[in-house]
């Protein structure tokens, strides 16, 4: 079956059971699939990482 290109990249995640009911708990009260609440957190801790004058503890 061929796969459509639409700029998204699959990855395969695991991840506890209580953790996905958190997150399936979270993406409910925000009215978003699981996939999608998963994507908005990693965009935002990106985004808060790139804040200009952030420090970086490594």
């Amino acid at each position: 079956m061929a796969q459509k290109d639409n700029g998204k990249k699959q990855i395969l995640l695991r991840i506890s059971n209580s953790l996905w009911n958190d997150l399936a708990k979270w993406a409910e009260d925000d009215f978003r699939s699981i996939n999608g609440q998963i994507e908005y957190l990693l965009t935002e801790c990106v985004r808060q990482r790139k804040k200009p004058g952030k420090s970086r503890e490594e």
